[in-house]
């Protein structure tokens, strides 16, 4: 017995394949079937037709989507029966046995079933196929673009008193979708702008798509977002059919007859809700489609017309642009929310891990400063007097970095001599030297990945400079005594209290180490000159020395405070935590008076040396080393050869001040020496 399956392509049933006895028919999207469909649902290999026992089955190859007889999924083997149509995807095959039961006239058009269109590779025929099925929906209009939003003018498309009209219409949507903050607001506005006029309308639903389905959307992953109804009227669902036509076309639609899960007000013979006529419109502008916007009436006296349609579809194109617009107010407002909470955990975080303690503008700027050069890889040259917390600087740039979690190592570059420098900055090989009994990595090894800061700077050697210089421009080491080079990923950050300008001009430090170093440059004042920082530091020691030494000491009186501000504090910040600890340890009050505070009369390195070149006997002609030398000399004297006061005063480190007192050899004079 002959047999066929009659295939349905756009909105007639065209082609027909012939099913051969012996000659198994596979069915699938690879193009290696027999019977191609180009259809995103159907799998690679979806089913197979085979002939037994005198008839022809039809057997699901574990499709992804399944295989549907019916309207039921089949499982395991099926055997066909005349006029069963399949279902694969949203494409139809109707089995037959005889072609002139298939092809009746052409009155039965009007009761062809409307499904999507697929492309399938089969033989050509001019008839169409009408097979037995409920009175089905019947699509009497489509809209790809509203005629309202179209660049024509009103009087090409209506008088001038029905272009202001919906001039006015337009304006009315815009200003209430103006005034909506949140996704729901705006649809409800969408609503009820539609049955202000569309008057037809009895019932009505925005439907959106998540953020996730856009991709694919598919009719079961649509969201009632909003939906309205007349008086005494329900709202149902859109079917799954229209709601598919118009999520994969992207085009307003207008039916009749609707059938099934959706728009039904009253019931049939069979039980299904059905309406009179239905609008969906695609809710898209420009993009991919983020929802329909469904009306229908269920009054066959009013209907709703192809100008409801192209109003409806109107407002979906608007509602398109506003979500839009909201979702990137939203994005924008995260990002601002985002960025001020980073901010803040910045800055707790610079103040808590970097101890950096002030509120004047000078210490404002520094730490904008460390927020902006933090998450970068540039080279950090930090410079201040001693004392001023060019250390914590360092650290608040480190922790506020992505390298927080790796090493921070800090070294004294004065501290070492030459040798013993270069074999801390890169390590040394067993056997490089006397002592050296095992290999010992360098700083830069061990602060690999994080952060390396140099101080005194301005005291390395030239020799070891070009070394470094090396090392900063990314080029591999070799540790003092060894041959196999080294790689690290280091931040340098370098701090010095010299005038690294004059030092080039001088030659004691290279010019182009200079140029690397002085990437960005952050300057810390004297705390002379930012004296609205004194209070608050010395409040802060003040608890700080508290908890550790167990005192309950309240604060300062008015005398101490002033006294502290009108001091010049030549050794800047560790000078007043060092006077502050002694006052804590010796105050027998509540209150720390100002005969608790130890301040020196010494002046600032500054103004050491004026004094020194404006004696009464007038100008002295000496070179700048002699200067240096008296200068120190006099620091001593000035300190009972306290050298850490001293070295305090000139803003140096103590083993700086030791070099220069052996380079230019001061003698302390012995007091029976001075007597004789």
């Amino acid at each position: 017995m002959l047999a066929y399956l009659v295939i349905r392509d756009g909105t007639r049933w065209t082609d027909v394949f012939r099913l051969v006895p012996g000659q198994p028919v596979r069915v699938g999207r690879a193009p290696t079937n027999d019977i191609v469909i180009t259809d995103e649902r159907c799998s690679r290999n979806h089913a197979e037709l085979l002939y037994r026992d005198g008839g022809w089955v039809l057997r699901d190859t574990d499709s992804r989507n399944g295989t549907y007889v019916g309207g039921k999924r089949i499982e395991g083997d099926y055997r066909l029966q005349p006029g069963d149509v399949i279902r694969i995807g949203q494409s139809l095959l109707a089995y037959v046995h005889d072609l002139a039961t298939a092809f009746p006239d052409t009155q039965g058009l009007s009761r062809r079933v409307q499904h999507p269109a697929v492309n399938i590779h089969s033989h050509d025929t001019e008839d169409s196929f009408v097979f037995s099925e409920p009175e089905p929906t019947t699509i009497t209009h489509r809209l790809g673009e509203s005629s309202y939003l179209s660049e024509a003018q009103p009087s090409q498309r209506a008088s001038q008193e029905a272009g202001t009209y919906l001039y006015q219409l337009a304006f009315q949507l815009a200003e209430r979708l103006a005034r909506a903050e949140q996704v729901e607001s705006l649809c409800q506005h969408v609503l009820e702008w539609l049955f202000e006029n569309v008057p037809a309308a009895d019932a009505g639903a925005v439907l959106l798509l998540p953020r996730q389905a856009l991709k694919e959307p598919q009719p079961q992953n649509l969201v009632v977002v909003a939906a309205k109804t007349r008086k005494g009227i329900k709202y149902h669902r859109v079917s799954s059919f229209l709601a598919e036509q118009v999520l994969r076309e992207g085009t307003a639609m207008r039916a009749m007859n609707v059938l099934g899960d959706s728009t039904l007000s009253s019931r049939d013979s069979q039980g299904n809700l059905q309406a009179s006529t239905v609008i969906c419109s695609p809710v898209r502008y420009q993009g991919p489609v983020l929802g329909v916007i469904h009306l229908y009436a269920t009054d066959p006296d009013r209907t709703l017309t192809d100008k409801d349609l192209d109003v409806t579809f109107a407002a979906a194109q608007t509602l398109a642009v506003a979500l839009s617009n909201l979702e990137q107010l939203h994005h924008m407002a995260e990002n601002l929310s985002r960025i001020k909470n980073e901010n803040k955990l910045l800055r707790q975080r610079l103040g808590v891990e970097s101890q950096i303690v002030g509120r004047s503008p000078v210490i404002r700027q520094i730490t904008e400063q460390i927020a902006r050069v933090a998450p970068t890889k540039s080279t950090v040259l930090i410079r201040g007097e001693s004392g001023v917390g060019k250390e914590l600087v360092a650290r608040a740039i480190h922790f506020a970095s992505p390298r927080r979690n790796k090493p921070f190592i800090c070294l004294n570059c004065a501290a070492l001599s030459e040798s013993l420098l270069e074999s801390e900055l890169f390590g040394h090989e067993r056997g490089a030297f006397t002592g050296a009994t095992s290999r010992r990595l360098g700083k830069f090894e061990l602060a690999h990945g994080g952060t390396l800061m140099l101080d005194e700077i301005g005291e390395m050697s030239p020799q070891l400079q070009a070394k470094f210089l090396r090392v900063l421009e990314g080029h591999p080491f070799e540790r003092v005594g060894g041959s196999e080079p080294v790689h690290v990923d280091v931040r340098v950050i370098a701090a010095t209290n010299r005038n690294l300008e004059k030092e080039v001009e001088r030659g004691n430090f290279r010019r182009d180490l200079y140029f690397r170093l002085n990437v960005v440059e952050i300057y810390i004042p004297g705390l002379r000159k930012r004296p609205e920082d004194i209070p608050i530091l010395a409040q802060h020691f003040l608890e700080k020395f508290n908890a550790e030494l167990g005192r309950r000491i309240k604060g300062f009186t008015d005398e101490a405070m002033e006294a502290m501000l009108r001091y010049r504090w030549p050794g800047n910040v560790r000078e007043l935590k060092n006077v502050i600890e002694r006052a804590c340890v010796l105050c027998e009050g509540d209150y720390i008076d100002v005969h608790n505070l130890a301040l020196s009369r010494l002046s600032t390195a500054g103004e050491t040396s004026e004094l020194i070149l404006h004696q009464p006997r007038g100008y002295v002609a000496m070179s700048l080393a002699e200067v240096e030398r008296r200068h120190i000399e006099a620091t001593l004297r000035a300190t009972g050869w306290n050298k850490s006061q001293a070295a305090a005063i000139l803003g140096i480190e103590r083993s700086t001040l030791d070099r220069k007192i052996r380079r230019y050899n001061i003698q302390r004079e012995h007091p029976l020496m001075k007597h004789s």
